[in-house]
This record gives C-alpha cells, sequence and structure tokens, in this order.
C-alpha cells in the first residue's frame, strides 16, 4: 500500500493512508468488514462528537491530573471540526461491524487524538488513554444512539411534522361549510364536512407529535459512566451525572444518567419504545395519504373529490397521466418505517448478559426512520398537501347520490322502514326521495321537512 504510515495496537502493526486521520483499529475494521453500502448515520458521529468533548470536559474537573487543560483544548478543537462538518470523511466503518460498535467508537477516538495532535503541534493525546477516558464502548455507543435520536427529532422531524399540521389547519379553515360524502369499510356512509375529514388528519399528527414528545423523557436516560460492564470500572465518582449534564448544556436537551447502568448497556427498551411513536406516525401518515389519493382518484372514473398537483408525467405510455406520487412516497416510507421497528424490536431482544451487542443496526434503522419521516412529511407538505383543492360539484353529486343519507329518516320512520327505502332505491335506481314516497312512507312535503343532509354533520 502506497503513501502509508505504519500504526499500532494491541494487536500489532497496521498500515494506514497517509492522508487519513483514523488509526490502526479503524483500518482494521475497514478491511475486515466490506459488508453492504451502509455506513454508520453521520448522526451517530455527530452524537459521539458531542459525547467526547463532554466527557473531557467532566474528566478535566475530576482528573485533572490526567486530563490537562491542554488535552482538553485539543479535544474540544477536534470535537467542534467534526460538528461543523469539516470532517466528513473520516468515518468510513460499515454498520455491519461489531454489535457493541468499538470500532466506530475507536474511530472517533483515533480520529479526535490525530487531528487534535495535529492542532497542538505535537503528540499530545493517545485515542484510549486521554479521548477515551472513563469510557467504554460499552457505555459510549448507547449513549450517542440516546443523544442523536433526541437532538435529530427535536431539530428535523418535530418541525417538519409542524409545518404540515399548520398547513391542514389551513386546508380546514379554507374548506369548511363543504359538504361531502363519509365513508366506513370503504362503503357510503353518512354526510361529513370536508374540513371535518381534514381536521381528523390534523389531528392525528397533533397526537403523534405529541406521542413523540413523550419519549424524550426515556431517551434522557445515559449510560455514560457504566464503562464496560456497568459497574463503572475506571470512572471517578460522579463522572455519570457531571457529563450526563455537560451532555445538557452542550445540546440544549435535558439528558441524565440511568439510575442502573447494568440496564442501560444491557437493554435498548428505550428505543424500542421511543421508535414506536415513530411507527404510529408513520401508521398515520400511511392513512393520510391513501385518503388523499382515494379522494383524489380517477380523475373521471373513480371518486375525484379532490385534486391534488400534478408534478410529473404518470405513465411513460399513457399520455396525460398524472399519478399520486407524493402519497406513493409518503407509503413507502411508513412501510420502511414499520419494517425499522420490527428490525429494532429484534435486536433489543438480544441483551445478552451484561450488553446488547444490536447497537449498529438499532442506531442505523432508528435514524434512518427519522430522517425518512421529516423528509417524506417535508415534501409531503410542498408538493401534495399545498395543492389540495376540493372538487365541489363531485362533493355535492355523490352526496345527492348516497343512500346513507336514510339515516336522516329514521327519526320520523324508523330504522327498518328506512332500510327498506334503500333498498328499493338501490334495486330500481331511483332517488331515496321517491323510493320513500313510493312506500308511502312520507308525502313529498314530509320527506323534504326531515332529509336535510346539511344538518346531519
Amino acid at each position: 500500500m502506497d503513501n502509508c504510515r505504519v500504526e499500532h495496537d494491541s494487536m500489532g502493526e497496521v498500515r494506514v493512508p497517509n492522508e487519513r486521520l483514523w488509526g490502526a483499529q479503524t483500518q482494521r475494521s475497514f478491511e475486515n468488514f466490506k459488508i453492504g453500502i451502509e455506513k454508520m448515520p453521520t448522526e451517530i458521529i455527530r452524537a459521539f462528537a458531542v459525547l467526547k468533548k463532554a466527557c473531557a470536559e467532566a474528566n478535566r474537573e475530576l482528573l485533572p491530573e490526567k486530563m490537562t487543560e491542554e488535552k482538553l483544548s485539543a479535544i474540544s478543537a477536534a470535537c467542534d471540526e467534526i460538528l461543523s462538518g469539516k470532517l466528513p470523511d473520516e468515518f468510513p466503518l460499515a454498520v455491519w461491524q461489531t454489535g457493541s460498535g468499538t470500532q466506530s467508537n475507536m474511530n472517533l477516538n483515533e480520529v479526535i487524538a490525530n487531528r487534535g495532535n495535529q492542532i497542538a503541534g505535537k503528540k499530545l493525546l493517545h485515542p484510549n488513554d486521554d479521548v477515551n477516558m472513563s469510557q467504554s464502548s460499552n457505555d459510549t455507543f448507547p449513549a450517542a444512539i440516546h443523544i442523536a435520536a433526541v437532538c435529530e427529532t427535536k431539530d428535523k422531524l418535530l418541525p417538519a411534522l409542524e409545518r404540515l399540521i399548520l398547513e391542514f389547519e389551513r386546508l380546514e379553515k379554507e374548506n369548511d361549510g363543504i359538504l361531502k360524502c363519509g365513508r366506513t369499510h370503504l362503503q357510503d356512509a353518512v354526510p361529513i364536512r370536508f374540513s371535518q375529514e381534514i381536521s381528523g388528519w390534523k389531528a392525528l399528527l397533533e397526537r403523534s407529535r405529541e406521542q413523540i414528545i413523550i419519549t424524550f423523557a426515556a431517551l434522557s436516560n445515559l449510560s455514560l459512566g457504566g464503562t464496560a460492564v456497568g459497574t463503572g470500572l475506571n470512572a471517578p465518582k460522579g463522572f455519570d451525572r457531571l457529563v450526563a449534564d455537560k451532555i445538557t448544556a452542550a445540546v440544549g436537551s435535558p439528558f441524565k444518567t440511568d439510575s442502573n447502568k447494568f440496564h442501560s448497556l444491557s437493554s435498548q427498551d428505550e428505543a424500542v419504545f421511543a421508535h414506536g411513536a415513530l411507527k404510529a406516525l408513520a401508521a398515520d401518515m400511511m392513512k393520510i395519504a391513501n385518503d388523499i389519493r382515494w379522494l383524489a382518484s380517477g380523475p373521471r372514473t373513480g371518486l375525484g373529490e379532490i385534486t391534488i398537483p400534478a408534478n410529473e408525467p404518470g405513465s411513460s405510455i399513457m399520455p396525460g397521466k398524472v399519478n399520486p406520487t407524493q402519497c406513493e412516497a409518503v407509503t413507502m416510507v411508513a412501510v420502511q418505517v414499520m419494517g425499522n421497528d420490527a428490525a429494532i424490536g429484534f435486536a433489543a431482544s438480544q441483551g445478552n448478559f451484561q450488553l446488547n451487542v444490536f447497537l449498529p443496526v438499532i442506531a442505523y434503522n432508528y435514524l434512518q426512520s427519522v430522517r425518512l419521516l421529516a423528509d417524506a412529511a417535508e415534501s409531503f407538505r410542498i408538493h401534495c398537501v399545498s395543492g389540495i383543492k376540493p372538487n365541489i360539484g363531485k362533493m355535492k353529486e355523490n352526496v345527492n347520490k348516497s343512500l346513507m343519507l336514510a339515516a336522516a329518516l329514521n327519526p320520523s320512520i324508523g330504522y327498518e322502514n328506512a332500510a327498506k327505502a334503500v333498498k328499493l332505491a338501490f334495486e330500481k335506481d331511483i332517488t331515496l326521495k321517491e323510493a320513500t314516497l313510493e312506500l308511502g312512507f312520507l308525502t313529498g312535503e314530509e320527506f323534504d321537512k326531515v332529509f336535510r343532509p346539511e344538518e346531519m354533520t
């Protein structure tokens, strides 16, 4: 291998490209795990940078004889560069590596140490002794999952979800008073207002938002300070609480030390619980997208009660065809998130003895779900929801044709007689009024008096 330097670890010497900041353990992992194309998520890398800086700050206070001000300054500067996106090519490792994420933890340790040494202008930092001080991969990786999950959800998903909610709120106000046919079991039902239907979509997203926010309390628990098996070996007293405070200050979201590190190293139940709320959002977005594409179906032989934006040609053979592509994208995202939820659940069940060793796949799937839901909500809002228009004529036509308006007759002629009128109207393809009069249940004047669809909502 040309243009390489020799690095070493406990297993011996390794040749590493000169231009790379990583060291021996990263190189070994890079060579040994050429599996798939999925790389460790950048969200996890950023979370690790926050974590490593906070650990160095805590060590400076608790172990000042080991973590000098000079070392802290170099570590902090290197972490800040990672957080600013200056070193994107230094984290090449696959998701499909050791299940503890040890090699990604060491990737961070090595890059921070080597970059810190460049900044200091001398050999100042050691990846294990300094950057990994008071830590183990076994307590840093679970903590990084929680930090990344909270920060990415708050910074990306919740704002996109809020904008989508506000778009539905605008639609609800604009479409107040428009009467349309309700549907249950994919069959005609009693009337509702279009604004009421939209309010249901909006409420789905609002409830999902509430459920997601609730999960932050669970994710706020950090495993840091447990080190290898939860006993806290080689971590100074008070390190766990102090580093949680440092992380809280750094990211602006509250974190605390887990009261039982044997739990936090071996269990991923909090990730399962929190991702469940993401799955609930995916289910709601699936429902909304399906409703919208059904209502827009046609345009002439479907329901055709609304129109949605025509963003691109829908067929390579049928000229003029336009498809509900944004709805389809949302539903595919929902399917992926539901699949991710299953993967996370299976992975979390594998906490054998003192450690779960499915951490990278949990991190990858969780953060993909956050990213996809945020992007899908934004795309759906911009390219579909914002352009929804009611086809008032079609809505009125469907309301007038619906036989389920017979529910308005129940108080006057009773359920069974109303059912007879519906059956006759369907068999003879006549109106409900004509059927009711033919059966002698009401006069025309009486029918008009009680049959007022606009009052059924």
